[in-house]
């Protein structure tokens, strides 16, 4: 009965159990799925984890290649995220090109390391105006179920923490580029990012971590990113209903927990990985 009762009124459904501010998943309403974390799952890869928040599973790989600096900025590397929502993720997706839902997400990626600083990109540059990294991130969804930006922000983060790059001199009678395999170093992370989404139903409940039914029931969806000094970093909020300045500060105070809560993670994985090497 209850499942022909969510089949034919989704809405309906959901609301008989917001009314008794839990969810259908037994999760309260400010509550988030369950993260777990892998770091150096793709051994190919100069970086990468694989992170799950609840079904909703993102792989980040990172692959840095030697190339030159742009004219612009001359003693700086570049870092090119991609977020990748292929049709083996859900049947929502179909093959082809990156759809708008994807294209969107990898903008927000970008915006969020370059107005974040979460790596100074001065730090990839090896010889001003002529060598410098760039970081492919490539962020592919295995399984979709809601609030991929949060899982792509957390396996970024933990996939650049991740990341050792080769040491690279230049060689001073041919000046060509000498890269040493054998000797790597660790990218330094200048602040650690942490994404918190929130959808609106009905236009005035709040629910944290929605699921993609979720997603698709409420009136407006929004992204609060933050870091470890609880400086808010970015607001992502793409139309939708309106959203009340107590609404968005209580938004807010939930994210900076939740910064907290995923650096926690983040930290315990990466020490149990170097205590593995």
């Amino acid at each position: 009965m209850a499942a022909g009762f969510k089949t034919a009124e989704p809405l309906e459904y959901h609301r008989s159990f917001l009314k008794e501010n839990c969810r259908p998943d037994g999760r309260e309403l400010t509550e988030f799925r369950t993260t777990t974390l892998n770091i150096g799952s793709i051994s190919t890869a100069d970086g990468s984890a694989l992170v799950k928040l609840g079904n909703t599973t993102i792989i980040c790989g990172i692959k840095a290649e030697l190339t030159n600096p742009t004219v612009e900025a001359p003693g700086k590397g570049y870092i090119v995220p991609n977020v990748d929502l292929p049709p083996l993720c859900s049947s929502r997706f179909r093959p082809g090109p990156p759809g708008e839902q994807a294209q969107a997400a990898s903008q927000f990626i970008a915006d969020v390391i370059e107005s974040s600083e979460v790596i100074k990109t001065e730090d990839l540059c090896i010889d001003r105006g002529k060598l410098c990294w760039v970081l492919y991130c490539d962020l592919m969804c295995l399984d979709y179920d809601g609030n991929i930006l949060d899982a792509c922000v957390i396996a970024l983060l933990a996939a650049l923490k991740n990341t050792r790059l080769p040491e690279v001199t230049i060689n001073k009678e041919t000046s060509a580029p000498e890269v040493n395999l054998e000797k790597r170093r660790e990218l330094q992370i200048h602040k650690h990012l942490v994404s918190a989404s929130f959808c609106i139903f009905d236009d005035s409940i709040l629910i944290a971590d929605p699921t993609a039914e979720e997603e698709t029931l409420s009136t407006a969806n929004l992204t609060v990113v933050t870091d470890e000094d609880d400086r808010l970093c970015s607001v992502h909020k793409p139309g939708g209903t309106s959203l009340s300045g107590e609404r968005l500060q209580e938004c807010i105070s939930r994210a900076t927990t939740r910064q907290r809560e995923i650096q926690k993670l983040i930290d315990k994985v990466a020490h149990s990985v170097k205590k593995a090497q």
